[in-house]
């Protein structure tokens, strides 16, 4: 079974950083795309940032571009996310995904499709 697992979220105030990470398990993780996404109260979920199984694509919503970077370490099946200079507006809960069926798209694709398989949620809180 494919599964994945975040961390990392927490309680940081405006202007921290956090390190958010996703352990994914069940599948051969280097031959597939792997993203996050989150979903704010009250709001759409968004795609953050997906990042192609090559690593030749990487997409960023405009919301964290220039703050947040995600990169992978296909040694350890594992899926991060650098998040800096939070802002208020970055709470929510933030998902990882990967997306099995379909390769060799680009990370922008992913990242405003969806993708197939999802983790549990972790929680960000930026306070003021």
């Amino acid at each position: 079974d494919v599964q994945l697992q975040a961390s990392g979220g927490g309680l940081v105030q405006a202007g921290g950083s956090l390190t958010l990470s996703c352990v994914v398990s069940g599948f051969t993780f280097d031959d597939y795309a792997v993203g996050w996404f989150r979903r704010a109260p009250g709001k759409e979920r968004e795609g953050v940032s997906c990042i192609s199984s090559s690593d030749a694509s990487t997409y960023y919503a405009d919301s964290v571009k220039g703050r947040f970077t995600i990169s992978r370490d296909n040694a350890k099946n594992t899926v991060y996310l650098q998040m800096n200079s939070l802002k208020p507006e970055d709470t929510a809960v933030y998902y990882c995904a990967t997306d099995v069926r379909r390769i060799g798209y680009s990370g922008s694709y992913y990242c405003h499709s969806g993708m197939d398989y999802w983790g549990k949620g972790t929680l960000v809180t930026v306070s003021s």
